[in-house]
C-alpha cells in the first residue's frame, strides 16, 4: 500500500523556524523560495530538491520589496491552502510562511543587497529596484533556513544569474541549482501571473514561446538569424506589446555579436492585456546548435563553455 504524503510542518516565526530547522536530521537541507500561488513549475523545483537533499524547506513569502510603485501587491494571488496541497504532494518537510513584520522587523530595511549594473537592464529597466528587493530577501532566507542548496527556475533567468552572482561575490555557503522551465502542453511557460490572463489573452501569450522556439530553430545560423526568426513571430501578433526581445550572453546580459558561438540567452518580455509576461530559452549558437534545457554553470570570468544541444 502506498503511504499518503505527510503534511509539512508550517512555521511563521524566526524562533519556530530555528527550532524546526534544528530538528531536521543532518545538514543536507535544500530550500525552494516562492511568493505563493504555487503551480507545477514550483512542484518540479520541490521534486528536484527532494531528489537531491535529505530535507526540503519551502518558503512562502510575498516580498513587498520586489513590487514597485506601479505594481499592485494586493492583486497578487494568495492561495495558501492550494499551496499546501502542492507542497505536501511534492514532498516538502517544512514550510516557512512569515509575514513582512517577521522578515523586516524594523520596517523597510536600511541596508539592502544591491544588484549592481546587472539589475538595471532587461527586467530592471521596467522594474527599478526589483532585483535589489529580491536579492535582499533571498539573502535573508538563505541565512534563516541554513540550506546547503537552493533551487530556482530557469524561467527567471536574470534573477537566477543575480542570485548566483550574490552567492559567489558574498561567499554564501550554498549551491544554487537551476531547474528547466516547466511549460504547459501548448508551450506557455508556467507562471503565477498566468492566472491574470483571459482566455483570449492566453492565446495571444503563446506567441512568446513560439518566438523562442523559432529562434532556437535558427541557432545554427548565428545571432542575427536567431533574432530575425524570433522577431518575425512577435510581429505577427499585434496584441502582444513587446518590451524587449534580446539574444544576450548568459553571464553578462550583453548582446552577443554576430561572430559569437556558444551559449546565449534568448529572452522576451511583453504585455498581454493587463499582464506583463517574460520567457526565455538557453541556446547554443553555431553549427549543430539549438535550444538547451539549462546553461552550464557560468565561470567567474563571465564566460560559459559550449555544451551539447538539447534539440
Amino acid at each position: 500500500m502506498t503511504q499518503a504524503p505527510t503534511t509539512p510542518l508550517v512555521v511563521t516565526s524566526r524562533d519556530d523556524l530555528r527550532a524546526a530547522r534544528a530538528a531536521l536530521s543532518g545538514d543536507d537541507v535544500a530550500v525552494v523560495m516562492t511568493m505563493g500561488a504555487l503551480h507545477e513549475g514550483h512542484a518540479e523545483l520541490i521534486r528536484e530538491a527532494r531528489r537531491a537533499a535529505e530535507h526540503v524547506i519551502l518558503t512562502i513569502f510575498l516580498n513587498p520589496l520586489q513590487f514597485g510603485p506601479k505594481e499592485d501587491l494586493s492583486r497578487y494571488p494568495r492561495t495558501f491552502d492550494d499551496d499546501m496541497r502542492i507542497a505536501t504532494d511534492a514532498g516538502v518537510d517544512l514550510v516557512f510562511a512569515p509575514t513582512p513584520d517577521v522578515v523586516y522587523p524594523d520596517g523597510d530595511p536600511g541596508v539592502r543587497v544591491s544588484a549592481g549594473p546587472l539589475g538595471d537592464v532587461l527586467e530592471g529597466t521596467s522594474r527599478p529596484g526589483h532585483f535589489d528587493g529580491m536579492l535582499t530577501v533571498v539573502g535573508k532566507l538563505l541565512h534563516l533556513t541554513g540550506a546547503r542548496r537552493a533551487f530556482f527556475g530557469q524561467k527567471d533567468a536574470q534573477q537566477l544569474l543575480l542570485i548566483r552572482r550574490m552567492v559567489r561575490d558574498l561567499d554564501f555557503p550554498v549551491e544554487v541549482v537551476s531547474v528547466p522551465t516547466v511549460r504547459e502542453s501548448d508551450g506557455l511557460a508556467l507562471s503565477s501571473r498566468n492566472t491574470y490572463l483571459t482566455p483570449s489573452d492566453r492565446e495571444v501569450a503563446l506567441c512568446l514561446s513560439r518566438a523562442l522556439a523559432r529562434g532556437g530553430e535558427a541557432a545554427a545560423l548565428g545571432p542575427s538569424a536567431i533574432r530575425r526568426a524570433a522577431r518575425a513571430v512577435l510581429v505577427e501578433e499585434p496584441l502582444a506589446l513587446v518590451d524587449y526581445l534580446v539574444l544576450v550572453h548568459p553571464s553578462t546580459l550583453q548582446d552577443v555579436p554576430e561572430w559569437y558561438r556558444g551559449e546565449a540567452l534568448l529572452a522576451v518580455a511583453a504585455r498581454v492585456g493587463t499582464t506583463r509576461l517574460i520567457d526565455n530559452t538557453p541556446i547554443l549558437v553555431g553549427p549543430g546548435g539549438g535550444r538547451l534545457d539549462v546553461f552550464s554553470q557560468p565561470d567567474p570570468n563571465g564566460t560559459t563553455p559550449a555544451g551539447p544541444a538539447a534539440g
